[in-house]
Formats: C-alpha cells, structure tokens, sequence
C-alpha cells in the first residue's frame, strides 16, 4: 500500500513535466499547418513570379500560328528555333550583345577594384570627411537613374562622350560603384582588426597585410558584388536608351524596342522573346553558377554595418 501511495506520488510529482501524447499531437499537428501554409504560399509566389518567364521560353519556341491563336496554348506543340535562327542572323544583334558584354564588363571591373580600396579606406582608416563621404556614398544610390539622365546627357555631350561606349561606362560607375563600396566596406568591416595588427607583429607590411589577410577572406564579398553589380550593369536600361543614338553603338535591352517600333517586326512575338531569353542567358547562367557564393556572400556580410 505504501508502494503504491508513493508511485501515485511520483507519477502525479512528474506529470506537469511531460506533456500526453494528445498534445504533443495537437502541437505536432499545428507545426504541421504551419508549415503547409506556408509552403503552399511559397509555391503560390513562385507560380506568379516564375510564369512571365516560362510564357516567354514558351513563345519563343512557338511557331508563329501556335503564337497567335485565340485560345492560347500553354505548351509547345510545335517547336522551332525560327526566332532564334532569325535574331542571331541580325548582325545588329550580335554586335549589341558584345556592347552589353564589354560595357558591363568594363563597368564592374573598374566599381570592384576602385570600390574595394575605397571601401577599405573608410573600413579602416579614420580620417577627415569619413562621414560625410559614407553619407554621400548612401545618398546617391537612393537617387533614381531617370533623374539623372539628362544632366548626364548634357555632361558627356560637353566632354563629346555622349553616343560612345566609354560615356556609358562612366555613367553607369554612377550606380555600381556607390554599391560596391558600401557592400565591400560591410564585408571588410567584419573582418576582425586585431588579424590586421597580428600580421604586422609578424612582419607583414600594410601591402603584405592587405593581399594575405584582407583580400582572401573579403574573396565571397567580391564574387557577390561583382554578380549583382554584373545584373544591375547588363539589365539597365533609362541610361542606355539615352546616351546612344547609334544603332551599332547600343546595347541589347535597346536592340528589344526594335521589336516594338518597327512594323516589319511588330508582330514578331516569337522572335521578341528568342531575343529576350538570349539576353536574359548570361545573368541566369552567371547566377546559377555563383548562387552558393552569393548567399554565402550575402549573409556574411549582413552580420555588421
């Protein structure tokens, strides 16, 4: 009996510690909802935001009668690659698709190795106007482009490199660099200072400390930059359209409008989007192959402003 008294004790002593088994499947359960739901919300956002893509993969593989149907058709029938033998045969094209290419290059290039020092000097070093330069540094990227399209015009016009590919790199270091120094500055910033004081301890000098500690752990935050400042240089389209008049001189997001303003092209849906998704390729591929290190990159450098 004594036994017994004390086994109710300890089972009643223990009881408010684990919960029964209804609610932990009460809580399971609800974890589960929970889970659905959003799920089911992240695949509803994928539909809306990845259709435009597939409908455009989709018509430019159509043939021109599967185009224009009444009914329209959301698979392909009848694939043919006649836009895009049509598109690649313009030497126009072609020629547009290198613009882009050496542009955007150029561009990213000159905001990662400029924007990497600069970042590194307002990282580290304390100096007069620091502030007011980071401030600026922030200011300017929350002005919109189009603002600054005419002004820009008119500058490059007085120093003749309005129409020319050098003009159009000069301004678009208008908007990748202020990116890159802020994004690379986060990233330098994390790197703790005393690694920088121990190299010197160790004999490195400023040179030696910069390409042995700083360049190999700041590496991630370069390849992230350089991708989306690649994007942000290869899909702009307000400074292009505004600065090149020549049709040889302009880049591919230009070469898209040809489509919509020439009657022999007006209806050319299938051709329209073989031109997109060519010039959509080289940032989809350059994502894809960088995704991890852009993450990884993204995060990492998230952590300390």
């Amino acid at each position: 009996m004594t036994a017994t008294v004390r086994t109710g004790a300890a089972a009643a002593t223990s009881a408010p510690h684990t919960p029964s088994v209804a609610v932990r499947r009460r809580r399971f359960s609800r974890k589960q909802y929970r889970t659905g739901g959003w799920n089911l919300v992240a695949v509803l956002v994928s539909i809306v935001m990845g259709f435009p893509i597939y409908w455009m993969l989709l018509t430019a593989f159509k043939t021109s009668s599967d185009i224009n149907r009444t009914t329209p058709l959301f698979v392909v029938t009848h694939p043919t690659l006649r836009g895009f033998r049509e598109v690649l045969g313009d030497e126009i094209f072609r020629r547009n698709l290198l613009n882009t290419a050496l542009v955007t290059i150029s561009a990213v290039l000159i905001s990662i190795v400029i924007g990497f020092f600069g970042a590194l000097a307002i990282a580290r070093f304390r100096f007069a106007g620091r502030k007011v330069f980071i401030f600026a540094v922030l200011i300017v990227q929350m002005i919109p482009l189009l603002a600054l399209a005419i002004p820009l015009s008119l500058l490059l016009d007085r120093f003749q490199l309005k129409n020319s590919l050098t003009g159009l790199v000069l301004a678009y270091l208008m908007f990748t660099m202020p990116y890159t120094i802020w994004t690379l500055r986060t990233f330098i910033a994390n790197i703790p200072i005393e690694l920088d004081e121990a190299a010197l301890v160790d004999g490195c000098s400023r040179w030696q400390t910069f390409y042995k500690i700083i360049l190999p752990l700041v590496a991630p935050g370069l390849i992230a930059t350089g991708v989306y400042g690649w994007i942000l240089a290869w899909n702009e389209f307000v400074l292009a359209n505004t600065l090149l008049l020549d049709n040889r001189k302009q880049t591919s997001m230009i070469y898209l409008l040809v489509f919509q303003s020439s009657p022999t092209h007006g209806a050319d849906y299938g051709g329209l989007m073989a031109a997109a998704t060519l010039t959509s390729l080289p940032v989809v591929t350059l994502f894809v192959l960088f995704q991890s290190r852009i993450s990884a990159g993204l995060t990492a450098g998230a952590v300390k402003g």
